[in-house]
């Protein structure tokens, strides 16, 4: 099953994520706030990402909030020994659905809890400290944040750590302090700005899950990636997922979906071959 998976990525003893995974954002209701529309088929997509053979879920009880953490609690718990659940800290949502920055190390050990208790876990498989901004990184220090984590990951609380919307300083940085076993960062085939922080991360044995891999194409772009599609009898988004699973074999996907047909969708893209010249017609796409 994991050969039609991508195979997988082991970044750390005891973590071995399947390289098409599954993030649940989509499981809340609209603007991944409050609940979802359909609850038994939100509960029904977590139970055949399972089937699937998919070891690596994206979620974070800020989806929701807490909605997203306490479907999956639902659908798969007690959850099956080789499953890992990725979660993240760094934000809080305000009452009208808000995203607030919320970054303060004693408020990133209260979330840590919280992740805790809405996943009824006594220790979290990794946890992504969130930075930057909606979708680029700024240059400040994470010393003090990522610091936190790491005091929990010696508590025996957190067993691996990761960074979200980072720089390669800061992942230095990071470094200097406590294992990181992720980065997830915005790239896909339109927006390649950290091609020199997925070979870093690659050389490291770091896992680089980019999120927003199906977002930010123009028309034109869109149209090469259609046509490449076409003559493979593929979907434009299992090219695009085909394509990251190619770009680098550290490369982790987390495609959201709330439907389980989407779900086949998105592992079936692993099994897609590119020729190489539409590896060389897709790699032109980058603006």
């Amino acid at each position: 099953m994991t050969a039609q998976l991508g195979g997988t990525i082991t970044p750390a003893d005891g973590l071995t994520l399947t390289r098409v995974g599954y993030g649940a954002m989509q499981l809340a209701g609209p603007h991944v706030f409050g609940p979802p529309k359909d609850r038994e088929r939100a509960v029904a997509v977590l139970r055949a990402v399972v089937e699937a053979g998919i070891t690596h879920i994206d979620t974070a009880d800020f989806y929701g909030p807490v909605v997203v953490n306490e479907i999956i609690r639902e659908a798969l718990y007690p959850y099956p020994a080789d499953l890992h659940i990725v979660t993240k800290v760094g934000a809080r949502r305000g009452p009208d659905g808000s995203w607030i920055l919320s970054r303060h190390p004693e408020d990133l050990k209260a979330q840590v809890y919280d992740n805790l208790r809405s996943l009824r876990v006594e220790s979290l498989d990794v946890v992504n400290l969130r930075l930057g901004g909606v979708d680029a990184p700024n240059d400040d220090s994470l010393a003090e944040q990522f610091g936190a984590l790491a005091r929990l990951r010696e508590q025996g609380l957190i067993r691996h750590l990761g960074l979200s919307t980072v720089t390669a300083a800061q992942l230095d940085e990071a470094l200097a302090i406590a294992p990181v076993v992720t980065v997830q960062n915005l790239y896909n085939l339109a927006d390649r700005q950290d091609d020199a922080l997925v070979e870093r991360t690659a050389a490291a044995n770091i896992a680089f899950v980019p999120y927003f891999p199906l977002g930010g194409f123009t028309p034109l772009q869109s149209e090469t990636l259609a046509k490449v599609a076409a003559r493979l009898q593929a979907s434009p988004q299992q090219v695009a997922l085909a394509w990251l699973l190619r770009r680098s074999p550290n490369i982790a996907l987390i495609p959201g979906t709330s439907s389980p047909e989407h779900l086949r969708e998105n592992v079936a893209a692993a099994g897609l071959v590119l020729p190489d010249d539409a590896v060389a017609e897709l790699n032109g796409i980058a603006g």
